[in-house]
């Protein structure tokens, strides 16, 4: 089994969530793209910030750091005129 599930990111992320709000990630298709998307930043040299890196792939860095909390995910801002 792999840790942490999608449920389990999913609960780290949406955990400032107030009652009565959207969650800032509604599917594992959400999870599946920040971890992406902060993977590439670390392949492009950005520094890790996860405490405990059991393993060196970037993609197992990114999600590690989103289950400790060190990355945030900003809801899309939607620019309606």
């Amino acid at each position: 089994m792999i840790h942490p599930s999608y449920v389990e990111l999913m609960k780290v992320v949406n955990n400032d969530v107030e009652i009565g709000e959207e969650p800032v990630v509604n599917s594992r298709y959400s999870i599946v793209i920040a971890a992406a998307k902060r993977a590439r930043q670390i392949i492009a040299g950005d520094e890790p910030m996860a405490d405990k890196i059991i393993c060196p792939k970037p993609l197992s860095i990114a999600v590690e750091e989103l289950y400790e909390g060190k990355v945030k995910i900003l809801p899309e801002s939607s620019d309606e005129e």
